[in-house]
């Protein structure tokens, strides 16, 4: 049944989905490189929440199951097994079990077993007397009662109550297994996994380097010697690498549409390709500093925000209006464009909704000659800061001057989690498209990643009665209740869900973008060169 309807759903965006299928057989060897967008702060995948970090370290892990890597549309459908060999619900479906494969060795050579995993998730939940310094997705594991080990190969998952979607937590890119005997500390510098690729370095604002894993369980993979990711900031002296041909492939995901298309012009092949990537741009406001604890100031801002203004300018209209939750066709939970245009401040006739947001701040006693000065703090890298101009734009349309507040990556995310600004113009990173993800993540009280603070006990409810319904129909209109109740309390505010490209030549074989999740489809194992 669910297969029938992500089929229906994605019949379109699949059809021109970007899959390079291998006509030759593939050839071992090589480096991939790659021109890179930032610098993480970090290398583990556990303490971050950006592709900065998590997509170089996917290969260098594995999951207890992933999705598939081929397949353009992560659902739960395409979840394959990877350090599982195979599981199973329970009667009650309260207890999930993984057979775990035998004779996998970490990267030092000690043996892979079942002790690892129920680590990894005793960390996750803040149980082990090790501590991670940032744990972004402790949420989603708030059903979790404990992992259970029976022998070295074998696990279960016991869960306090039913969560269908469970497994699709675990399956993806932001969920690896974790060594046992490795600190916390020593997997931020030098990650020890089990995957095809294996840490070689990481030189801050210059390189990460990954090479060919030669004990890697699958024995056949993978075929590249190796992955150099050459960190380059500046997005105008990236491309040019890229063009130029001194780099392979850009950044996953990362070249805005006009960029894109400025590549496509100079170089005058199909080697560029535009996918939705179920990261939302948002505002996030401070319900703590006055005078953001206000309300009817906080939905002000949420009435002046012009949608199509940003899709228009940043994405030259490839961008969608959307929920928390990513749009149809590509987002299977989310809202139908009408019931979007219903929500507060998501209308088409932006002069009506300003006006009304006027009428709010001047009941507050601002003005034309009495003007809210604030700061608008967002990321220092383009999909961030773009957006973030524009929304200082629309903020001076009723009386707040933003001035614009730049972190560096390795400030931005201990920033926003002490919480320490006013407004935020911030990218919403969903690991899965699956309410329980970003749910769970980003509205839920006490969150480590629900940044604004956004408390609803009432929400909370709603949320875990959505994540126990087996009726894919019966859930989604349990997820919409949800995301009008969210935008009525300006819980982040969407300003539009984007698409963007990656580019790579025409000799890269192998590798797929995945439509509907940026963080799933790194594991490139299955990449080749045809030179």
């Amino acid at each position: 049944m669910i297969r029938k309807m992500v089929a229906l759903a994605t019949a379109g965006v699949l059809l021109g989905t970007m899959v390079i299928a291998p006509a030759l057989a593939q050839k071992p060897g090589g480096i991939l490189k790659m021109y890179f967008f930032d610098s993480p702060a970090s290398m583990s995948i556990h303490e971050e929440s950006t592709l900065a970090s998590q997509g170089p370290m996917m290969g260098v892990f594995n999951n207890l199951v992933m999705y598939q890597q081929d397949v353009p549309f992560a659902s739960l459908q395409s979840i394959v097994p990877d350090l599982a060999s195979e599981w199973s619900w329970d009667e009650e479906k309260t207890a999930l079990n993984f057979k775990l494969r035998q004779g996998v060795k970490w990267h030092d050579g000690k043996p892979f077993t079942a002790r690892d995993v129920k680590c990894t998730w005793d960390l996750l939940q803040g149980k082990s007397a090790e501590k991670l310094r940032l744990n972004p997705r402790k949420a989603w594991y708030l059903n979790l009662d404990e992992v259970v080990t029976n022998g070295d190969f074998e696990v279960t998952f016991r869960l306090k109550r039913p969560q269908p979607a469970f497994v699709a937590l675990l399956a993806s890119g932001f969920s690896p297994v974790y060594p046992c005997h490795v600190s916390a500390r020593d997997m931020r510098q030098h990650p020890i996994g089990t995957g095809p690729f294996k840490f070689v370095e990481f030189k801050p604002n210059e390189l990460i380097k990954v090479t060919r894993n030669p004990d890697y369980w699958k024995k056949d993979r993978p075929y590249l010697d190796g992955i150099e990711y050459q960190i380059i900031k500046n997005v105008a002296t990236g491309v040019l690498t890229f063009v130029s041909g001194k780099v392979d492939m850009t950044s996953w995901y990362f070249l805005q549409v006009p960029m894109l298309n400025d590549v496509t012009n100079q170089m005058g092949k199909e080697i560029c390709h535009l996918a939705p990537t179920n990261v939302l741009r948002s505002v996030m406001i401070s319900r703590q500093a006055p005078p953001f604890d206000n309300p009817d100031l906080r939905r002000a801002i949420a009435l002046t925000l012009d949608r199509q203004a940003f899709i228009d300018t940043l994405t030259q209209g490839k961008g969608s209006i959307g929920g928390a939750l990513l749009a149809p066709p590509e987002g299977v939970w989310g809202m139908p464009p009408e019931m979007v245009r219903a929500l507060p401040g998501y209308g088409p006739d932006v002069a009506v909704n300003r006006a009304e947001a006027r009428k709010l701040m001047e009941k507050l006693g601002y003005g034309p000659n009495n003007r809210l000065q604030t700061k608008v703090t967002t990321r220092n890298v383009p999909p961030y800061r773009d957006p973030a101009i524009l929304l200082i734009d629309q903020l001076k349309e009723i009386y707040i001057d933003g001035e614009l507040e730049l972190l560096d990556t390795t400030q931005w995310y201990p920033r926003i989690t002490r919480k320490e600004f006013t407004i935020v113009l911030n990218l919403i990173t969903n690991g899965v498209d699956d309410p329980d993800q970003t749910l769970y993540e980003f509205y839920t009280c006490n969150a480590e990643s629900n940044y604004d603070g956004y408390c609803s006990p009432e929400i909370d409810k709603m949320v875990d009665r959505q994540s126990m319904e087996f009726d894919q129909q019966k859930r989604k209109q349990l997820v919409w209740e949800i995301e009008k109740k969210l935008a009525e309390d300006v819980a982040r505010p969407m300003l539009y869900h984007s698409r963007s490209g990656t580019c790579w030549q025409p000799y890269v074989k192998g590798y797929t973008m995945m439509v509907n999740g940026i963080y799933n489809g790194q594991r490139m194992e299955d990449v080749w060169l045809d030179k």
